[in-house]
């Protein structure tokens, strides 16, 4: 989808500015924030590309105004509702006003649990042996489409031609992911000249290297 969340060349939104000694969370309701992610994402009602098309999928003002963990909890939010985890109702009294789902109960991640949970990840890699459209060295060119729905695709890359410099195999398609679809595709580093993306006052030999998957490319 195009929405603010989608920077990639764009201006006016100043330097990024690196905060010296960074904590991992600068407030308590933050590092809440965090756990309460990986417990409702445990109970596997929806995928990690799911979870960044609803933070992606707000106004530009309000996405802009959010700090990051503000985008989480308006994803975790949307994502329970949709659900039927939880109620408006509920969410608005901070009490749950239905007997525990015994399914929902039996995924629960208790803290000894979530170090073995975050270790192992997910798994995106496929291997059904898909053939590739493309090998490294083939000329390709972004298709220029501007879906609904959450894309891979950066808007600075798309109509733009690069070149493949390798096929990294199967992985699961993030933009049918996000619908809720588990399909493979191959997944490739492509290689911009910076000249094609951003004009002739761009440096010559400046390159931009972005992972793109089958049904990002065409030919060029």
């Amino acid at each position: 989808m195009n929405g603010a969340h989608d920077m990639g060349g764009m201006h006016g939104f100043g330097p990024v500015v690196a905060e010296a000694d960074e904590p991992v969370f600068h407030a308590a309701w933050e590092r809440r924030m965090f756990a309460l992610q990986l417990a409702a994402g445990a109970l596997g009602r929806w995928n990690i590309d799911m979870g960044r098309a609803v933070r992606e999928n707000q106004p530009p003002g309000r996405y802009l105004a959010s700090a990051y963990y503000e985008l989480w909890l308006h994803g975790a939010t949307t994502l329970l509702l949709q659900a039927g985890i939880v109620t408006g109702e509920e969410l608005a009294s901070g009490r749950s006003e239905r007997p525990a789902d015994p399914a929902l109960v039996a995924r629960r991640l208790p803290p000894e649990r979530v170090g073995p949970a975050l270790a192992r990840g997910d798994r995106f890699r496929m291997d059904e042996g898909k053939p590739a459209r493309f090998a490294p060295g083939d000329s390709v060119r972004v298709l220029n489409r501007h879906p609904e729905g959450h894309t891979r695709a950066p808007r600075y890359v798309r109509g733009h031609a690069g070149i493949v410099l390798r096929d990294h195999g199967m992985f699961v398609f993030a933009d049918a992911s996000a619908a809720g679809e588990r399909v493979g595709q191959h997944c490739y580093s492509v290689g911009f000249l910076a000249r094609e993306l951003w004009g002739r006052e761009a440096p010559p030999r400046d390159r931009v290297f972005v992972d793109l998957w089958d049904d990002h490319l065409e030919p060029a």
